[in-house]
């Protein structure tokens, strides 16, 4: 009886219970299609905050250590930059062939000097919009008689 008992009383549970699929994903802040998409011009309002920023490269300043990628207007009007590190990052490309180009970076927005950025770590938080470069393929011919390309297979072009 005790038995019958038991197994009652578990049986109620189960039923009060929500199923719940263990193989489902679980909604995160910082995956891609839980983030909100915002133009340059929102991005003080949310600091500290892991976004998607869109704008047009308008200028692109590479320095011996650090590029800046300054987007809808020239530095020091640009009201957001893409900041990317020599060494600490993944990104291995020619900067320059950003520049007009509109991108989306993903990543949380830093308030440096009063400005808006986000520091790229990865290539994986840089898009390029409307680009026809491949992720597995060279962004530039190579001729038959070059040497394979590097085993490192980027989005965009070499930075030097």
């Amino acid at each position: 009886m005790r038995t019958l008992l038991s197994i009652l009383v578990v049986l109620t549970f189960a039923i009060r219970l929500p199923a719940v699929d263990t193989n489902a994903p679980t909604p995160s802040k910082t995956s891609t299609s839980a983030l909100l998409k915002i133009g340059t011009a929102d991005a003080t309002n949310h600091y500290d905050e892991v976004m998607i920023v869109t704008g047009k490269v308008a200028q692109v300043s590479i320095r011996p250590t650090v590029t800046f990628l300054n987007l809808e207007k020239p530095f020091p009007n640009s009201p957001f930059t893409v900041v990317i590190f020599h060494g600490h990052s993944s990104f291995y490309g020619d900067a320059n062939a950003l520049k007009g180009k509109t991108i989306e970076i993903r990543g949380k927005i830093k308030n440096y000097h009063d400005k808006p950025e986000i520091a790229l770590d990865n290539t994986n938080q840089l898009t390029v919009l409307g680009s026809k470069i491949s992720t597995n393929a060279p962004a530039t011919p190579q001729p038959t008689n070059a040497p394979p390309p590097s085993t490192q297979s980027t989005n965009l072009p070499e930075i030097l």
